[in-house]
């Protein structure tokens, strides 16, 4: 699987999202993602293989716990293909940016 059908699943995605915060054991991410998708244990293990095997996740063992790990890498994909597009997108939050710095010294003028 590639980047763009690994984030265009909404569970892959979400898991993506969670291991970005933090390292999680395997126990951990089956009941985040049960409670959010309602999906089983098994389901659940499937994402994280398939999310192994695309190199997005990385799996150690600690004693009989199974942690995941993010790995970004495969994003490059991602960010490759986004990269046309960064100009026009950077330069409008740019523009917010200095339009919500100006509000703010206008508050304190008031």
């Amino acid at each position: 699987m590639n980047a763009f059908q690994i984030l265009g699943d909404p569970v892959k995605r979400k898991i993506l999202e969670i291991l970005a915060d933090s390292e999680l054991s395997a126990g951990e991410v089956v009941t985040d993602i049960k409670n959010e998708f309602g999906i089983t244990q098994a389901a659940v293990s499937q994402h994280l293989k398939i999310l192994r095997e695309a190199g997005f996740a990385h799996v150690r063992g600690e004693g009989a716990k199974r942690i995941y790990v993010l790995d970004a890498s495969p994003m490059r994909e991602v960010d490759n293909w986004v990269s046309p597009f960064r100009a026009f997108f950077e330069q409008r939050l740019h523009a917010l940016h200095t339009e919500i710095a100006r509000g703010k010294k206008g508050n304190k003028k008031a």
